[in-house]
């Protein structure tokens, strides 16, 4: 089997650099906790959903610096023969612990927990914050959006819109925040999204007739494709649909004109001829407000590209990796904070609940305490909200790969029915929960 590549390099040079100062100083063995989380929701959302651990666990298991990796460093001078000799043999051997894939989180949640000595985690940061960034945003944007389409089905289309490898990935954290399905076919192999997908307006325009394009369909798929409508004149389009495929032809998909109004007339016009079950999908530009308006339209699914793609206007979420806690030069702990205005930090090892009363989430609990202390322990009325993603440097597989997304979209699911009505709405809004912290 050919290995994985390296992610080691994905990273920033300072990272390293500090770790080469950190090796001649003597504090890179210094044990250390660092906490990511975010000071704010972007967009003033009402909460924000984690997305992206399980594809940064599988990219921490190729973590490792090789040949090519350790040539490249030594070339550009970026550390020298001592840190080198460190990198070769680096395995990340701490603890990582996290809100599960697909939970909501609120300002200041201790999303992710990394603990190891300096020298082990320091080195972690950008790849934790690339993915977490990137996937907890296109995750807290398709949310947003599944809420606004309610039973309807959501088709992730944003492939064309963002970077070959971010499409994959967006289609993966959208799949766990509710879409139900994905055009990208990487998304289907690596990580079990489902996928769909059918003809575009170049096929149309490939033929010599709008008939002819969607006779060869029917011939390729059956009555129950979706025939593509608005390559011409909508309505003309409709006509000659229900005339090739007849009354049981399974869907069309409309994606330009102003949808509201087009989609009535297009359900008035397929009932009118007989075409009472064709299904209608809108695509075209759609967003979370634009789903939201279309809800007392005639329309049975959405596809969603670009808006999706980039975060719906927030195209990343926020998140901040620092260091919290580290170990004294004479042995114990002490929390350490970073105070600057508006870019404050809470120190100290955080564990995390959420308070439920009668099914509902009324608020998120964070008790603040020493790495030695004997760990979180329940309270009643809530749930704990961390679970062990790595022990000993061991990843736990059960959050990788498909089964992994999988648990994550149920686990979203079943968190985002114990939300108050006020945290579905769109518009612009402090949290829908209050943190509050205690000291342990």
């Amino acid at each position: 089997m050919t290995p994985s590549p390296s992610t080691a390099l994905l990273t920033d040079r300072y990272e390293l650099t500090m770790l080469d100062a950190g090796l001649h100083d003597g504090t890179a063995q210094r044990r250390c906790v660092f906490e990511v989380f975010g000071r704010r929701l972007p967009g003033e959302r009402r909460f924000g959903v984690v997305a992206g651990t399980g594809r940064l666990l599988s990219l921490l298991r190729d973590f490792r610096f090789g040949d090519d990796e350790l040539r490249f460093l030594r070339d550009n001078r970026v550390v020298d023969a001592e840190t080198l000799t460190f990198l070769e043999n680096y395995r990340f051997s701490g603890t990582i612990s996290g809100y599960r894939e697909g939970e909501v989180y609120f300002p200041g949640s201790p999303i992710l927990t990394v603990e190891g000595t300096f020298a082990e985690a320091v080195i972690l940061e950008t790849l934790v914050l690339s993915v977490l960034n990137h996937d907890s945003a296109i995750a807290t944007a398709a949310a947003r959006m599944s809420v606004a389409a309610g039973d309807r089905p959501l088709a992730e289309m944003g492939s064309r819109r963002t970077g070959e490898q971010e499409a994959v990935a967006a289609a993966r954290a959208a799949y766990i925040a509710g879409f139900t399905s994905t055009s990208n076919l990487e998304a289907g192999r690596r990580w079990g999204v489902p996928t769909m997908g059918t003809a575009a307006h170049a096929w149309t325009l490939l033929h010599d007739s709008e008939q002819a394009a969607f006779a060869a369909q029917i011939r390729a798929f059956g009555t129950d494709t979706t025939l593509l409508i608005d390559t011409y004149d909508i309505a003309e389009g409709v006509a000659t649909a229900v005339r090739v495929a007849g009354t049981d032809l399974g869907g069309v998909r409309i994606d330009s004109g102003d949808l509201p109004s087009v989609a009535a007339q297009v359900r008035a016009q397929l009932d009118d001829l007989g075409a009472t079950r064709t299904r209608i999908t809108v695509t075209s530009d759609l967003d979370e407000y634009a789903i939201a308006a279309l809800a007392a339209s005639p329309v049975d699914a959405y596809g969603v590209g670009t808006s999706l793609a980039t975060g719906s206007g927030s195209p990343t979420a926020g998140m901040v990796y620092k260091l919290v806690a580290r170990e004294e030069t004479g042995g114990g702990w002490r929390s350490v904070a970073k105070t600057s205005t508006d870019k404050g930090s809470r120190g100290g090892w955080k564990s995390a609940y959420r308070e439920v009363r009668r099914g509902v989430a009324t608020r998120e609990i964070v008790v603040v305490s020493d790495p030695d202390e004997s760990g979180p322990a329940e309270r009643d009325g809530c749930r704990r909200l961390q679970t062990t993603l790595v022990e000993g440097g061991e990843v736990n597989s059960t959050f990788e790969g498909p089964a992994g997304v999988t648990a994550a979209r149920a686990h979203h699911a079943h968190v985002r029915e114990e939300l108050p009505v006020r945290a579905l709405a769109l518009s612009r809004s402090d949290p829908a929960l209050e943190t509050i912290y205690l000291s342990a």
